[in-house]
């Protein structure tokens, strides 16, 4: 069970997870997308109807058909993004082996990939969650930015804190204590920071709420099936390579008696 191991393992559940990710993201996500372009163009007509120019159109970007942003594109970056999460929680999976109490390898990746999502995917797209084509203002992207990621590893920062507590307390043998304490300590530090943060709501008033609120609930579908699959392909993987090694090791100990 070496680093290596957890690392192919999470580059191969990250793969899994990509393709996977790309079908939610199309099925839900994409219709959503074509919307929001839609009510960007209508907007974009009316104001070049009104100053005599000709409207701009989402059917090229910088000479890639939208089909091909929506299929080939979109399929190259849910795997990218896939793999790389993979082999990062694979990684992060090995670090934690033996370190969170009496967890088995699986039960302890299963529990890295659980506390990745929430932390890392489920925080930040609660307090920021992404908007559609025809929202938000360039001139303010630095801020959004700025502002999304500070409270995205603010939030990682704090779920490794309390991990690390809670294997701390669960050392000294209460596991209920060292389950709700730390789990509480994040959350109302994650809270607090969100409460100070300050909210970005840039969406016109007039955008559609049915396809701002279908675009959010699709990016959150796609990101629960991206962080979903690959806590149980990896998990299914280091239970199979722990359950192999401790077959090898048994037959070694039972050929030297």
């Amino acid at each position: 069970m070496s680093p290596r191991t957890f690392l192919i393992h999470g580059l191969l559940a990250g793969f899994i997870a990509g393709i996977l990710a790309f079908g939610a993201a199309y099925v839900f996500g994409e219709p959503h997308i074509d919307g929001a372009i839609a009510v960007e163009e209508a907007a974009a007509s009316d104001h070049a109807h009104a100053e005599g120019a000709p409207a701009h159109s989402h059917g090229e970007e910088g000479g890639i058909s939208r089909a091909r942003q929506s299929t080939a594109g979109l399929a190259t970056a849910t795997i990218a993004v896939g793999v790389a999460l993979g082999g990062v929680v694979g990684l992060a999976a090995a670090f934690a082996l033996g370190r969170v109490g009496r967890l088995r390898p699986a039960a302890s990746t299963a529990l890295v990939a659980v506390v990745g999502f929430v932390s890392f995917a489920l925080v930040s797209w609660a307090k920021y969650p992404p908007n559609p084509p025809a929202t938000g203002s360039g001139e303010t992207i630095a801020s959004r930015t700025a502002a999304y990621f500070g409270f995205q590893a603010f939030s990682v920062v704090l779920a490794v804190g309390a991990v690390v507590l809670a294997a701390h307390l669960a050392r000294r043998g209460d596991a209920w204590f060292a389950s709700v304490v730390p789990a509480l300590g994040w959350l109302v530090l994650v809270t607090a920071a969100g409460l100070a943060l300050p909210s970005i709501d840039e969406v016109p008033g007039d955008f559609p709420a049915g396809t701002l609120w279908g675009f959010r609930f699709s990016s959150l579908v796609t990101q629960t099936v991206l962080w979903g699959t690959i806590t149980v392909v990896l998990s299914g993987l280091v239970q199979r390579t722990a359950r192999a090694a401790q077959a090898r090791q048994s037959l070694i100990e039972s050929v030297r008696t």
